[in-house]
């Protein structure tokens, strides 16, 4: 069975079956599903240790400097 069949199964598994059960779907792939929340969990915690004064900063300039130049790059 193709991959696109598989797709268009589980669509119409998904649009079919009791609302319970799509919320426990949902659970299970929650994570994947809701990349904001990640991102700004991760952001946060950035900003946390950029509060506190842990982790590296750098100027527009070194940012500009590293985007250039290769072997910079892997210094963040």
């Amino acid at each position: 069975m193709g991959i696109t069949n598989i797709r268009k199964k589980l669509h119409h598994f998904i649009d079919t079956i009791e609302d319970k059960k799509v919320e426990a779907i949902y659970i299970l792939f929650e994570n994947e599903i809701d990349t904001d929340s990640q991102r700004k969990k991760l952001i946060m915690q950035e900003r946390e240790k950029y509060i506190k004064g842990e982790g590296n900063s750098y100027s527009w300039d070194e940012v500009k400097q590293m985007a250039i130049d290769k072997e910079k790059r892997h210094a963040i």
